[in-house]
C-alpha cells in the first residue's frame, strides 16, 4: 500500500457532493482495502464560500468559488464534476484534462450534448473520464457495459431511466392520480423538479440513453437525432384502459440492431412512453427506481434494477469511479479501443415496428367502425383487439390493440381518420413493447 493518497478536488457540495463525502469518511478504512490508499478531498468548489451548509467540509478541506484552484493545483490528481449544466461544467472538465487531471462526472447532458471531445480529449492525454454516477444512479450498468458484457455483442437496451416520470407513472396506475396531481406530489416530496421539464418530456432519460449507446455498441448518436417523447399530460384514462389489456404504461429509453429494407444492420433508438406487459420484470418497477434490460448473443438477457437517483445511491456511483482512478486502472472510457467512435447508422424513426395501443374518441353513429377499419386497413394496419367504453352522449372511445406494423404506417391511417373528420379528439397512440 502507497502512502500517497489520492488528492480529489470536488465541484459541487449539494445533494450528491455531501453524500460523497459523507462515504468517504464512513468508508475510509474500506476505500483503502479496495485501492491500496487513501481518498481525500483537497478542495471543494461552490459558489458562494459564506453560505451556511449543513454539512461540514472535512478537516482540511478548503472551500473556494474559483475554479482555478481545482485544476491549476498540481496536487490534486483528479476532479469530481457534480455541478450540472452544460457551459461551466465543460470549461472545468476541459481545462481539467489539459492540466492532466482525470475526471470523474455525473454530468449527463453535458457527455450527451457534447461528451465527443471531451472523451476524445481524455483519450489523446490517457486519462480517465469516468461516469458510472451519470446513467441510472446505483445501477452499476455503466461499468458492467464498459468490462463484463465486452464479449459479447448487445442486440438491445431498453429500460426504464427516469426514476421522477416512473414515480408520477406508478402513482397515477396505482392510486388512479391524475398527471398533473401526481407531479405535485412528486415536487413535494422532492423527486420532481420545480421545473420538471427534464424529467417529464423525456430529455433527462435521452440523455442517459445517449451514453449506454455508446457504451454498447460503440457508435455516437447524435443527441439532436434521438426521437424523444415524455409523459407530459398522459390521460389517466390511458393508464386505467392499458391495464385493462394487462399493461402500464412506462417512459422507455430504447436501443436496438434492426436490419432495414436493404439488409442493413441500423440502430433504432428513442425515448417513449410505452405498454409494457404487468407479468414483465420491467412491469413491475414502480416508484423512484431505475432498471435497464439487456439482451446480448452469449449472455442472453441480463436484468438490471435499483435506486436512480438520492445523495448515497449516485455518491456510491461516483466513489466507485474514484477508487478505479486511485487503483491506477486503464483509461478505458468508452470500453472501446479508438480515439474517437464513427457515427451511428441510423434507422429512421418512420421505418421503427412494434404494435400500437391507439385510443380513438368518436361519434357513436353507424358506419363509424367501419371507416375507421378502412383508414386502418389502407395502411395494412390489422387490429389484435378492440374494446369500446361508454363516453358522454353520443362521444365514445374506442381503443385498438394492432399487431406489428411500421410507426409510418400507424401515423398515415391516424392521418386518414383525421382528414376525414372522424375523430373529435387527437388520437391516443403508445408504442406496446
Amino acid at each position: 500500500m502507497t502512502a500517497e493518497p489520492l488528492v480529489i478536488g470536488l465541484a459541487g457540495f449539494g445533494t450528491v457532493g455531501g453524500g460523497l463525502v459523507r462515504l468517504l469518511e464512513e468508508n475510509a478504512e474500506l476505500i483503502r482495502s479496495r485501492a491500496g490508499r487513501d481518498i481525500v478531498v483537497k478542495r471543494i468548489l461552490v459558489r458562494d464560500t459564506a453560505k451556511p451548509r449543513p454539512l461540514v467540509p472535512p478537516s482540511n478541506t478548503e472551500l473556494t468559488a474559483d475554479p482555478a484552484a481545482l485544476t491549476d493545483d498540481p496536487q490534486i490528481d483528479a476532479i469530481v464534476e457534480l455541478i450540472g449544466g452544460i457551459r461551466q461544467a465543460r470549461a472545468l472538465i476541459d481545462k481539467g484534462l489539459d492540466k492532466g487531471k482525470h475526471i470523474v462526472t455525473a454530468n449527463k447532458a453535458l457527455l450527451a450534448e457534447q461528451g465527443s471531445a471531451l472523451f476524445e480529449k481524455a483519450e489523446t492525454s490517457k486519462l480517465m473520464l469516468r461516469f458510472e454516477a451519470a446513467v441510472a444512479g446505483a445501477v452499476p450498468i455503466v461499468q458492467t457495459l464498459k468490462e463484463s458484457m465486452s464479449g459479447n455483442r448487445i442486440i438491445s437496451l431498453l429500460g426504464i431511466l427516469n426514476g421522477t416520470s416512473n414515480y408520477i407513472l406508478s402513482e397515477m396506475t396505482s392510486n388512479g392520480l391524475d398527471f398533473e396531481v401526481a407531479l405535485k406530489q412528486a415536487q413535494e416530496l422532492g423527486y420532481a423538479e420545480a421545473d420538471p421539464t427534464l424529467d417529464i418530456d423525456g430529455y433527462d432519460a435521452a440523455h442517459k440513453l445517449i451514453l449506454l449507446i455508446r457504451l454498447a455498441y460503440g457508435v455516437s448518436y447524435p443527441y439532436a437525432d434521438l426521437p424523444v417523447r415524455g409523459i407530459r399530460g398522459l390521460a389517466a384514462m390511458d393508464i386505467k384502459l392499458a391495464g385493462e389489456f394487462g399493461y402500464s404504461i412506462k417512459l422507455i429509453g430504447e436501443a436496438r440492431e434492426v436490419r432495414d429494407i436493404s439488409g442493413r444492420t441500423r440502430l433504432e433508438a428513442g425515448v417513449f412512453p410505452a405498454l409494457v406487459l404487468n407479468r414483465y420484470l420491467l412491469g413491475k418497477v414502480n416508484g423512484v427506481y431505475n432498471a435497464v434490460r439487456l439482451e446480448a448473443n452469449a449472455a442472453g438477457s441480463l436484468f438490471f434494477h435499483g435506486r436512480g437517483a438520492g445523495a448515497l445511491p449516485t455518491a456510491g456511483a461516483v466513489l466507485s469511479d474514484l477508487v478505479a482512478v486511485a487503483r491506477g486502472e486503464r483509461a478505458d472510457n468508452s470500453g472501446f479501443a479508438r480515439l474517437s467512435l464513427p457515427e451511428a447508422a441510423v434507422l429512421p424513426q418512420d421505418d421503427g415496428r412494434s404494435s400500437f395501443y391507439v385510443r380513438l374518441t368518436v361519434e357513436d353513429r353507424p358506419g363509424v367502425l367501419r371507416d375507421l377499419a378502412g383508414a386502418m386497413a389502407a395502411e395494412a394496419v390489422s387490429v389484435a383487439q378492440m374494446i369500446q367504453k361508454s363516453g358522454q352522449g353520443n362521444i365514445v372511445p374506442l381503443v385498438f390493440m394492432t399487431h406489428e406494423t411500421t410507426s409510418r404506417a400507424m401515423k398515415y391511417s391516424l392521418q386518414r381518420m383525421t382528414d376525414a373528420g372522424l375523430l373529435t379528439e387527437p388520437a391516443v397512440c403508445y408504442r406496446v413493447l
